[in-house]
């Protein structure tokens, strides 16, 4: 039976009093979730056996890397430094061949990605169909995280996912549970909206809001476990912008009941939603080139996957016995509570010997920051919790050498841009003070060939994926109009790519510098934004594309540094035009950057109206509404 718990409760004898402002709950099933020691391995659920079939596909991922890298350090070996490498051309050899490598790692991961894809057709990165003679046995809850988000929109989401699963084998099995860290504001109007609508559901949606946001979306998820963890199996973890087909989670449930070993299946979500030209532009961008590369890397990662905090199901009681997470001692950004708790989540469970997998879904989505800011705003919140797993890895004992390994490629993603940056100041400071003429650092023709083949090679793989097959190929609008929207992908990615790399920068150095980012709500809705802001905003491009100019005209080198200058200069004015609505819809009469409807499109669901209590109408909440 549900409860409704006030802000205040006596406590029990001796426990400190837990305030919780407005929840309607079933009864309580408590379990336990210790805090880990990372200084300490802690015993395995079964032993670890080494696959050689799997170490072989990484070890071939890790050939196609090095081999490019090797034969670009030949090349460029003979260009320069045949008298002797002097200090500046050790930087500069030293910054090309890793970024070189980095770009090899991904055109490796997309490539194979497209062979599963195409030859194999996905088989191996895909969930298998349900089956009538596996009815699900076990309870999985729905978990909700929401902090100050368009509640009306959160249900309406919801809505659609359990009228989805009304119509899969086993539904019924299935319990949503909406976590609010809102502040109290927010918190009344949600209170609201779910009172007035709970009873609209099919299947129990519970509720529940914290008078304390203590650890974040971690800390909300812990508290959770340790309350009614033990009467769930499974827990599917969504963000508030989430969506996933009620067939998608029944198949996950059922994977997890056939593979007792497996802790963790976390899903590859594509963007939804898309109302503003930058959005949009993401969006066709993650729905085309986006599923070879999670195959690809679906396909090396094997049963040591990744995390991303939402869209995935989990196996409680494995969560609960492995993922307790400390607060590091310390200052940030190292110090404090871990925030990018994913990532080390699926460490920790492989740690104990969970398997962690990851697989392809037509119908798991999310939404994407609408605006360049937005998304910078974001990145910087990732960057910080990042780089604090430096020295995680490092420090916590027993972790699988390829967690290590994702861990480090995930702090180390956020140094790829300094080491750009840093490469042209290089190259250009060189050339400016007769160190070197131009010529003589520039990769050769060849070599600037093979580097655009790797740049770009993914998004010509993508191509030929969406091509083979009609029902994709009409998705994207025809060949002709996804063409077209390649085309203009390019262009924008490479405005948008400096603009990218002094954020990046910025973030990172200021990070280390002991600035903390912050862990709000994001912003989920956005319609233009004013010139005069963003060229405040963009402030430091702007001076770093005059820096670039005047470095670029001493060193006689102004053709090549010609599109980084060009997106500095164009940065407020990308983010202003991007950042519009009207802009998105004509992009989506005109057909740039179309994609498929998502699956809820195609169903047919009755709305649910929600009238606030003094009698005011608010927007229906359905399916053709999202």
């Amino acid at each position: 039976m549900d409860k409704d718990v006030a802000p205040t409760t006596d406590p029990p004898v001796d426990e400190k009093p837990v305030p919780r402002a407005f929840e309607q709950v079933p009864a309580e099933s408590p379990l336990a979730m210790p805090e880990q020691d990372f200084d300490t391995t802690p015993p395995l659920i079964a032993r670890r056996r080494f696959n050689i079939d799997l170490w072989a596909r990484r070890l071939l991922v890790i050939a196609l890397t090095l081999i490019p890298a090797a034969l670009a350090a030949h090349d460029m070996r003979r260009s320069i430094g045949l008298d002797g490498i002097s200090a500046l051309e050790g930087v500069y050899l030293a910054l090309f061949i890793s970024l070189f490598a980095w770009i090899a790692f991904g055109f490796a991961t997309a490539a194979i990605g497209f062979l599963l894809l195409t030859v194999g057709k996905g088989r191996s990165v895909t969930p298998r169909p349900l089956r009538a003679s596996e009815p699900l046995r076990g309870k999985t809850a729905i978990l909700l995280p929401v902090c100050n988000e368009d509640f009306l929109g959160v249900l309406g989401r919801l809505s659609i996912m359990e009228r989805s699963l009304a119509q899969v084998m086993g539904g019924e099995r299935f319990e949503f549970f909406i976590l609010s860290d809102s502040n109290a504001e927010s918190g009344e109007t949600e209170k609201r909206a779910y009172l007035e609508m709970r009873d609209s559901f099919s299947r129990p949606v519970h509720y529940r809001r914290r008078a304390l946001n203590i650890g974040r979306k971690p800390g909300n998820i812990a508290e959770w476990v340790t309350r009614f963890g033990g009467g769930y199996d499974h827990m599917i973890v969504l963000d508030a912008d989430s969506i996933m087909s009620g067939q998608t989670m029944a198949r996950l449930a059922a994977d997890m009941e056939r593979h007792p070993h497996v802790g963790l299946i976390q899903t590859v979500p594509t963007v939804m939603g898309a109302a503003t030209l930058f959005a949009r532009w993401q969006q066709f961008a993650s729905r085309l080139f986006g599923p070879i590369s999670a195959a690809g890397m679906i396909w090396w990662a094997g049963s040591e996957g990744m995390f991303w905090g939402h869209n995935a199901i989990v196996r409680v009681r494995a969560f609960a016995e492995s993922c307790g997470l400390p607060e590091l001692p310390g200052r940030a950004p190292f110090g404090g509570h871990i925030l990018s708790h994913d990532m080390l989540e699926a460490a920790l469970l492989r740690r104990r010997g969970w398997d962690v997998h990851m697989v392809t879904a037509d119908d798991s989505f999310e939404e994407f920051p609408p605006s360049m800011p937005d998304l910078f705003t974001r990145d910087r919140r990732w960057c910080q919790g990042n780089i604090q797993h430096v020295p995680l890895l490092i420090r916590i004992a027993g972790l699988h050498p390829l967690s290590r390994f994702q861990l480090l490629v995930g702090a180390t993603a956020y140094c790829t841009s300094p080491m750009w940056l840093a490469l042209m100041l290089v190259v250009l400071g060189g050339a400016a003070s007769g160190t070197w003429p131009p010529a003589e650092v520039l990769p050769s023709g060849a070599l600037l060939g093979v580097t655009a083949l790797l740049l770009f090679g993914p998004k010509i793989l993508a191509i030929f994926w969406a091509m083979a097959d009609p029902a994709r190929r009409i998705g994207f609008g025809g060949a002709l109009r996804m063409t077209r929207g390649v085309l203009v992908d390019i262009i924008l990615s490479i405005l948008m790519a400096p603009v990218a790399m002094l954020t990046q920068t910025i973030n990172l150095v200021t990070i280390l510098m002991g600035r903390k980012a912050s862990w709000n709500g994001q912003t989920r809705d956005r319609d233009g934004m004013a010139i005069g802001s963003a060229i405040w905003l963009f402030k430091w491009h702007i001076l770093l594309g005059v820096g670039l100019t005047w470095l670029a005209v001493e060193a006689g080198a102004v053709g090549w540094t010609l599109p980084v200058v060009a997106g500095l200069f164009a940065a407020p004015l990308l983010a202003a035009i991007t950042a519009r609505k009207d802009l998105g819809a004509r992009a989506e009469r005109s057909g740039l950057f179309q994609v498929a409807d998502p699956w809820w499109r195609t169903q047919s669901y009755r709305p649910l109206r929600f009238r606030w209590p003094n009698g005011e109408k608010r927007r229906a909440i359905a399916a053709n509404d999202e």
